[in-house]
């Protein structure tokens, strides 16, 4: 497979290695950016990459709650100009208030905004606004207590990453703290028991092997049996507290952990929700200078 400069380009800026590291590794895996990501972790050459790290979308994520319910709905757009229009502003914030009566995505696009169904006004608003928007995301959050935040908020209830907080127990003011944490932190699972075994076992192939690595370039070798009794839990524990969410450090106070944190304050973490503007879609890089210049040849 031929190894282009666009695909080195993304593998850096994914993982922070050098062009030739980059190229290496590409090359070793023959083109494959997710084994090549580990290829570098392994040579102690990347850090571990989210890919909400390398997406790209415009639009917003609106909040709404409503008692032991909270949802987040996402509507993306071609650019970040329409998210500062107040008309699709308007729009995304009626559409976070009609999911809080469905439970589908589905559902949502056939629920009603005044006379009209969600997908019908939405697509009003593609035709009104002159760019292409979707209806892409709705999540759903429940407890005895729901609490919301937005990050960066572009208008009320609503900007780039939105955060829903299910509490088992009354709210005493720990929840917005804790949003403020997921937000920041961006946890992959409220638990190790909520977290895809398939992201702990491709974690642990890559620690295991890592390890092995270090090992056989080490002035000192330690046994194969210390390796795996040990060296690997221990990572692998790390991993784990820093990627749940109850495992995690508590932002305002570092020194306990989030679990620490819910149950000193007399609650209990049941839900979380964290949605982002744009995780998991690829935006195209558009080359300006080319589209110019290929327009000016009439091609």
């Amino acid at each position: 497979m031929t190894i282009t400069a666009q695909m080195v380009k993304e593998l850096r800026e994914t993982t922070g290695a050098g062009m030739m590291d980059a190229k290496k590794a590409l090359t070793e895996v023959k083109g494959d950016m997710e084994a090549a990501i580990d290829w570098l972790r392994t040579k102690g050459l990347a850090k571990a990459a989210k890919k909400a790290d390398r997406v790209a979308a415009e639009g917003l994520v609106a909040v709404a709650v409503d008692g032991a319910t909270g949802v987040a709905v996402e509507v993306n757009s071609e650019t970040d100009f329409v998210a500062k229009n107040g008309e699709f502003q308007n729009m995304v914030r009626d559409f976070a208030q009609s999911a809080l009566a469905v439970d589908t995505l589905d559902a949502l696009r056939d629920a009603k905004v005044g006379a009209k169904k969600v997908s019908e006004v939405l697509t009003d608003a593609i035709a009104k606004i002159g760019e292409n928007m979707t209806l892409r995301r709705m999540v759903k959050v429940n407890g005895d207590s729901v609490v919301s935040y937005v990050h960066n908020a572009a208008a009320d209830g609503m900007g780039r990453i939105g955060v829903l907080v299910g509490l088992k127990g009354k709210d005493n003011g720990i929840g917005k703290q804790l949003a403020m944490h997921i937000a920041a932190s961006s946890p992959l699972a409220l638990n190790e028991a909520a977290l895809d075994p398939a992201i702990v076992e491709r974690e642990r192939t890559v620690q295991t092997q890592k390890a092995l690595e270090e090992n056989a370039t080490s002035a000192k070798p330690k046994p194969e049996a210390v390796i795996q009794n040990n060296i690997i839990p221990g990572r692998m524990k790390k991993f784990l507290e820093e990627n749940t969410l109850m495992g995690q450090k508590f932002v305002m106070n570092p020194d306990i952990s989030v679990e620490q944190a819910a149950k000193d304050a007399g609650v209990e973490i049941v839900s979380f929700a964290r949605v982002a503007v744009g995780e998991g879609v690829e935006k195209k890089e558009e080359d300006f200078a080319a589209e110019v210049a290929k327009t000016l040849k009439g091609a």
